[in-house]
């Protein structure tokens, strides 16, 4: 009433179009009185009021808050407005550290109440207390109406404000309320520091990133102080739509510490934290979808698609001679079994050379082909399920053409796959 107040009468105040909003969470007999109340005191002094109500009676404060803030938000956009005002005061942000910290919040927690919160949230009150607005009141005429909840022991805000509070003025430090507020200003200002740094010290370690990827360098992220290192790890998880919480940056910052190339962690929701030889690699995990694989059932000429880890590949298959590369592969028509098959690959495959053979996991490593990468990645067997040609990665030993003999020609190629003079990269 005090912050309706403010808006309407105060000399000087660029408010404009005011509204009024009000929602019943129908969690006490008297709230539909209350709304009707509102109602009457916006009618008399000349403000458009707007009621919101529960479908249902809401049983929980958190429930009710969720409730509140999407009626105010949903009325926030059809009103067409910037902002949606609260009268959150001194001793509500009091009330919220003491709360956070008896919970073990974090430095960010200790903030307390942010003045601003998105989409569009202003809190202008929050640097004044309970008695200077009760005083305002007073002076202007406002009745107050108390809410009976306020006083129900069974929510922890209450005993806070009623018992804990008054307890540690009284009884322990005559300006706790104060300290507690110095406590989240201290906790506000270090949270700021950090944000005007934290951009410049991830933008230092990323080599690469997009939507649903970040690579960082290993050893430059290893070289900061370990609760630096918790910053950022937070912060690259945050970017791709995760909140990582004390145990799972604990588990982060242990695997980026001494996790294998090769190996990988879930660390909050579908992101996941893979270590690439020297690069820690943030991405989302993408829905396992069905490879399609393509079959050349006889020697001769034509053309295909083959899906592999949700990547498309284009196939041409000639007899034609042609210039080798990482991308285009000739094998001897007279050894080969078909069909051909271009497929993706298994634990299990291994690749013939001429000292033996071995297992594709290792050449993948070998070859330094990124975790993330292998999973869609083409492989060639032949009708024996040997492996033949991992394209862009290796050959095997096999079916090797001579100068004078009859070749099927292979040729592979993907959107992500560019180059020139016979050679190329995948782009990830």
């Amino acid at each position: 009433m005090a912050l309706l107040h403010l808006l309407r009468f105060s000399p000087g105040l660029p408010v404009t179009d005011l509204v009024v909003v009000h929602f019943n969470h129908r969690m006490r007999p008297e709230s539909d009185a209350d709304a009707l109340w509102v109602r009457g005191w916006a009618t008399a002094w000349g403000v458009d009021c707007r009621l919101g109500r529960a479908e249902s009676r809401l049983s929980s404060e958190e429930e009710a808050r969720d409730a509140r803030y999407a009626f105010f938000e949903r009325e926030r956009q059809a009103l067409g407005a910037r902002w949606v005002l609260t009268a959150h005061h001194a001793d509500d942000q009091a009330e919220t550290i003491l709360f956070r910290i008896v919970r073990g919040t974090g430095l960010h927690g200790l903030g307390g109440i942010p003045e601003k919160r998105a989409p569009g949230i202003l809190r202008p009150l929050l640097p004044f207390p309970q008695e200077r607005l009760s005083e305002y009141a007073d002076a202007a005429g406002i009745r107050s109406r108390e809410d009976s909840s306020n006083d129900d022991p069974r929510f922890a805000r209450n005993v806070i404000r009623n018992e804990i509070l008054p307890r540690l003025e009284s009884g322990v430090a005559p300006g706790a309320r104060r300290s507690i507020l110095r406590l989240g200003r201290l906790a506000s200002g270090e949270e700021a520091a950090w944000a005007s740094v934290l951009g410049a010290l991830v933008r230092d370690l990323v080599t690469e990133e997009n939507e649903v990827r970040i690579e960082i360098d290993r050893a430059a992220f290893l070289a900061h102080h370990e609760r630096v290192r918790a910053r950022i790890l937070r912060e690259l998880a945050r970017r791709l739509g995760a909140k990582l919480g004390e145990a799972g940056t604990e588990s982060a910052l242990a695997f980026a510490s001494g996790g294998a190339s090769g190996h990988g962690l879930p660390i909050s929701g579908s992101v996941w934290l893979n270590r690439s030889f020297d690069r820690l690699v943030f991405c989302q995990a993408s829905e396992p979808g069905v490879d399609e694989s393509l079959d050349i059932e006889c020697p001769g000429e034509g053309q295909g698609v083959v899906l592999i880890g949700g990547r498309d590949w284009s196939v041409t298959w000639s007899l034609e001679l042609g210039a080798r590369s990482r991308w285009v592969e000739r094998f001897s028509v007279s050894g080969l079994e078909f069909p051909l098959t271009l497929r993706g690959w298994s634990s299990g495959d291994r690749m013939k050379h001429s000292y033996g053979s071995k297992k594709l996991k290792k050449i993948f490593g070998e070859k330094r082909v990124p975790l993330e990468e292998r999973s869609r990645v083409p492989v060639v067997v032949d009708g024996r399920e040997r492996v033949l040609w991992i394209p862009g990665v290796a050959r095997s030993s096999l079916l090797l053409p001579g100068a004078e003999e009859d070749a099927l020609m292979l040729s592979v190629s993907s959107p992500l796959v560019v180059g020139k003079g016979g050679d190329a990269a995948v782009l990830r």
